[in-house]
């Protein structure tokens, strides 16, 4: 289970190179940036709905359709879930308020 998240990384990677008729992936980065963003938003939506009115079981499953799609975005961009790992333990040690006052220097 420790490695779900970078063994599903290493499958969206190889999708790049799929036939966008056999992966639904595939397509995804053949429609390009403006889809997957399309699809990272109504998952949030969809994860919204379920934590207000669902329930547990159907957060969970709407979360990791979001967290899925997040990472087919980061993989069209080429960004590493190490980097983003990497800015999240930057953060360690920081309070949220600090954080956020430092974005807007």
């Amino acid at each position: 289970m420790d490695n779900m998240l970078l063994t599903l990384e290493k499958i969206l990677e190889e999708r790049k190179s799929s036939s966008a008729d056999k992966s639904y992936v595939s397509s995804l980065y053949h429609e390009g940036t403006n889809k997957i963003l399309e699809k990272i938003s109504e998952e949030s939506d969809e994860v919204i709905k379920a934590a207000k009115e669902e329930g547990r079981e159907e957060v969970i499953h709407e979360v990791a359709d979001l967290w899925f799609h997040l990472l087919v975005l980061l993989r069209h961009e080429n960004i590493s879930l190490e980097e983003v790992e990497l800015e999240l333990a930057a953060r360690f040690g920081i309070s949220g308020h600090q954080e956020k006052a430092s974005r807007n220097k």
